[in-house]
């Protein structure tokens, strides 16, 4: 459109979903550049870990229950920047190994509805491990409309029926970002509310993410029966919404139903949810609810009705598990749409002890506080911090700074601790799309504590993946590093390299002179 006439829609059609749609496939993996579109709430290795936790202990319940050893699939559903499945593939594959348990074998494949997502992914070198052991696949998967799921790596197709063990799926961040049902309620009858959209001027020229954020929008009622009659499938709580409710905007998430009613045809034997989002699950959360406001970053978001999902799937026997406690920043819910669901302990022990006692939320809302105040905690409380968060590459580049002026006083014991913090975090960093140089960060801090051979080992990765010309600086230690372990032609090497980029660097001329050598 060229004016800025005012167009009206339904909710569920109106420009915003498709604009939301290009703007994903547009952008890829950069999406997640700068946290533009958020990941870190829902990617980190705590999170992760929870996750981890529950899909481990339902492989226990599979072989206690029938002693079934047919592959299980875990459908991760807008996997984004991949680096959720990551962490859950790393830390799974650990939790196999450290306990011997006998599992039956399991695959995870992440989709995405951007192309450019899933070949990001089939190229990415974290990932490469899982592909070669079989443990990973991927497939573009449009989820409003897809029935079938085609596998990239096996080249094989998943539909209705193709499972012997229940579907695993995971859906972080994905039920807020698809189309859905906008109601109104009032005097016991319910209405759909359109909306009309005017356009900025010139957005035939605009990215997506600036029409968004430029649109205006304003809600209309008209009244809709068809919700009221006896053969709408979510007719009873539509029943129920008109019997508690009063001047109450609903999101309604028929797409996400009708997904999920899809998946569930492709095991008879049931399937699993494992979502988190910011979206409520209690009733009274949506007394007397406005029209809803869009988030914007970069695309869109808007609040899940984890309500209604937990209603449609408790009527059919389902159990479903949330913190009995308010959320402030993402809620977590674990769906067992299974056969006697309760039989399932250690999926359900899991959830009890990673997500209800103390979980992501939680850890979230903690680090919030702790990000604006690292500058004065002890080392004590720095490592600390990092272990729960399961060792975090960005907490550690966030507090490099403070390690750092903190290393003159720590004791052997922290020293220690840290060194091996390293490594627990270097086996299970995820390159994003913007990279940042972990390496040089983890080198600097262990040349620091003079342990010279491990700070060479991840300076000269530094070295090597950085595409832009190593600072004198890096060079230089990397020079003292190799003089300490006695390997003076090496340490000849980066000396001399150092001083061609800064002929002047005082410290590097003078180890050049203790190595006996002259410019």
């Amino acid at each position: 459109m060229t004016n800025q006439k005012q167009q009206r829609y339904r909710f569920t059609e109106a420009p915003i979903w498709e604009l939301q749609r290009k703007y994903y496939e547009e952008l890829g993996m950069k999406a997640w550049n700068n946290d533009q579109v958020p990941q870190y709430i829902t990617s980190n290795p705590m999170i992760a870990t929870a996750y981890a936790e529950m899909i481990f202990g339902f492989l226990r319940d599979r072989v206690n229950l029938n002693d079934s050893m047919e592959p299980v699939t875990i459908l991760e559903i807008g996997a984004g920047a991949g680096r959720f499945a990551f962490h859950v593939l790393h830390e799974l594959c650990e939790l196999k190994d450290y306990t011997g348990i006998e599992l039956p074998p399991f695959r995870y494949v992440m989709t995405d509805l951007a192309a450019k997502n899933v070949e990001a992914w089939r190229q990415h070198p974290a990932l490469q491990g899982y592909i070669q052991q079989g443990l990973l696949d991927f497939a573009t998967f449009d989820a409003v409309h897809d029935t079938d799921l085609a596998l990239v790596v096996s080249e094989t197709t998943i539909q209705a029926g193709d499972l012997a063990q229940p579907l695993i799926i995971v859906a972080n961040y994905f039920f807020d970002g698809i189309p859905q049902e906008l109601l109104y309620v009032g005097d016991g009858k319910i209405f759909e509310s359109d909306v009309l959209v005017e356009l900025p001027e010139g957005s035939e020229s605009m990215p997506p993410s600036d029409i968004l954020q430029n649109m205006k929008l304003e809600y209309v009622y008209q009244r809709a029966p068809e919700y009221e009659e006896p053969t709408y499938p979510y007719r009873d709580v539509i029943a129920l919404y008109q019997q508690e409710l009063e001047d109450s905007h609903i999101l309604f998430p028929t797409n996400g139903l009708t997904l999920l009613d899809r998946l569930d045809q492709w095991s008879s034997a049931g399937m699993v949810l494992l979502t988190a989002d910011k979206g409520d699950h209690r009733l009274d959360n949506w007394k007397f609810a406005g029209p809803p406001e869009l988030i914007f970053h970069g695309s869109f978001s808007l609040t899940t009705n984890y309500h209604a999902i937990q209603y449609v799937y408790e009527q059919r026997g389902g159990e479903i598990l949330f913190p009995p406690h308010h959320y402030k920043n993402i809620n977590i819910g674990c769906f067992l749409m299974l056969d006697a669901p309760g039989r399932y302990v250690n999926t359900r022990l899991a959830y009890r002890q990673f997500i209800e006692r103390f979980g992501p939320d939680e850890f979230y809302c903690m680090k919030e506080w702790v990000d604006q105040r690292i500058d004065t905690m002890g080392m004590q409380q720095i490592l600390g911090f990092w272990r729960l968060g399961g060792y975090d590459a960005e907490f550690f580049i966030q507090s490099a700074k403070a390690i750092s002026a903190l290393l003159p006083d720590a004791n052997d014991e922290e020293l220690l601790d840290l060194k091996h913090g390293i490594y627990k975090m270097w086996s299970a960093y995820y390159v994003m799309e913007q990279r940042y140089d972990l390496a040089l960060d983890a080198g600097l801090i262990l040349f620091e504590m003079d342990c010279y051979e491990d700070a060479k080992w991840f300076l000269e990765q530094s070295v090597e993946v950085e595409e832009e010309e190593p600072v004198p600086t890096v060079l230089y230690c990397l020079a003292i590093c190799c003089y300490e372990l006695e390997m003076d032609d090496l340490a000849l090497a980066y000396t001399r390299r150092a001083l061609v980029l800064e002929p002047d660097h005082e410290e590097a001329l003078a180890l050049l002179a203790a190595l006996g050598e002259s410019v």
